[in-house]
This record gives C-alpha cells, structure tokens and sequence, in this order.
C-alpha cells in the first residue's frame, strides 16, 4: 500500500540515537522539526518497498547526518497523524560519525543526558523510549 493513499496507514521508521561522550556519559540525540516546532527522534516515512531498518537508517543519516550501527529493536507507535493512522518502527542506533546540517525539515540536533531528553520530548509517547533504550544498553545483571 502506498502512504499517499487516504485511509491507509503510513509506515514509518527511526532510532533512538545514543552516543557516548569522552568521558563515557550517555547522551540521545533529539532533532528539531520547524514545521511542527516539536522535538522527536529522529524518523520518517519509508519510500515504497523500503525496509523498516534500512528506512530509519536513511532518515538518521538525513536528519543528523550520522553514520549509526543499530542494535535492539524497540517499540513501535501507533498514532494518528493529519487524521491518518501510522506506524512508526524504531531501534536503538548507536552514532559512529556525525556531521549535521541544517535543513527545512530539521534545523537543530541536540545531545542530550537521558533523563533530559525524556524531559525535551514533545510527544508524551516518545518517553518510554528512553527507559527501554537504557535497559538494551544496560542489561539486568544475572545471579551467579
């Protein structure tokens, strides 16, 4: 189904983007959307035939200009938008390299602790993102 056609649900799909700082502290990448005038992660709608990971790697690289290295699958949302259903996929991604430019679509990036993030969020939905991305990057220690 294309996402162009009323009524059907737009597939979509991003990361969590995480990287380290020098001295090892966590920090998640928010982008800023003129448009909405809102903070999200990074994520966007998939062309047609594009797979969900491949689809949100694009929409990393074009929004932060990072390179990322995914890892865990997270949850998905289910919203509607412009009175349309979509379904967003997302991954934590680590950034490898970054080089952002602004654009039209977002024109500002910020790092952040997690604990900020969760705060500059828009969307309410967005937030338990970060608990799940910190419980994959820090597993639950076993006994033994």
């Amino acid at each position: 189904m294309s996402p162009d056609v009323p009524g059907t649900t737009v597939r979509a799909a991003g990361c969590v983007l995480w990287r380290r700082t020098a001295t090892g502290e966590l920090r998640l990448c928010l982008v800023h959307r003129p448009k909405y005038d809102d903070w999200s992660w990074p994520k966007g709608k998939l062309k047609p035939g594009e797979e969900a990971l491949a689809g949100a790697l694009r929409e990393v690289a074009e929004e932060t200009g990072c390179r990322a290295e995914p890892g865990a699958e997270l949850s998905d949302q289910r919203y509607l938008a412009d009175g349309r259903p979509k379904h967003v996929r997302y991954w934590a991604a680590e950034a490898l390299s970054c080089a952002f430019s602004p654009t039209d679509e977002v024109d500002r990036v910020l790092w952040l602790a997690p604990a900020t993030a969760r705060a500059r969020l828009t969307r309410p939905d967005d937030r338990p993102l970060v608990d799940e991305l910190l419980a994959v990057l820090r597993p639950p220690r076993t006994a033994g």
